[in-house]
């Protein structure tokens, strides 16, 4: 139970662990799949789901792939200029648990995808999934951590928000809201 009780306060330097964890499994997932399946091999797995190895030198869904090469430094800026302000945000002692999360989670998927880019100028990709010969683009667990970030923020996003004024407290007196 202490266990517990440790893991739910708030901690700069969990989080700084779980995000160089996170980081470092997407880190070694690449290079395993990378080792084990040659360029651009396939290894089937399901009808719909194969282990692949590419290299995306664009963005998300190959987005800038083909720019000739100007967009590994431009997407080595937006990295850093995500990871930068999310971690800062994350660690911030009034950011809710959950946003806290959510931000390890992103910090975590644009450091491994980061680290691609800066070393070899392309992301390793290993996860395909298709459905009657259509594939959708290649990924990798950075990219899963941070499409769940992005999905669970929206998700979020549509919830009703709590308005502060109706759980103010009732004055004895006027039975106004204060």
């Amino acid at each position: 139970m202490a266990l517990l009780a440790w893991w739910r306060r708030p901690s700069r330097a969990r989080w700084c662990l779980v995000v160089a964890a996170l980081a470092g499994l997407d880190q070694i997932s690449k290079a395993f799949f990378a080792d084990w399946i040659p360029l651009y091999g396939v290894v089937e797995v399901t009808p719909f789901f194969n282990l692949v190895h590419t290299l995306n030198e664009g963005a998300a869904f190959s987005f800038l792939a083909d720019a000739g090469g100007w967009q590994r430094l431009f997407l080595i800026v937006v990295s850093v200029a995500v990871i930068v302000p999310v971690t800062l945000v994350s660690l911030a002692a009034s950011t809710s648990p959950m946003e806290r999360k959510l931000g390890a989670l992103v910090v975590a998927g644009g450091l491994g995808n980061l680290v691609d880019r800066v070393q070899t100028g392309a992301v390793v990709d290993f996860l395909d999934f298709h459905v009657q010969g259509w594939h959708w683009p290649g990924f990798n667990l950075a990219d899963v951590f941070i499409v769940c970030a992005a999905m669970v923020w929206v998700i979020l996003a549509w919830r009703p928000a709590t308005r502060l004024r109706d759980h103010a407290p009732v004055s004895p007196v006027s039975g106004d809201r204060s």
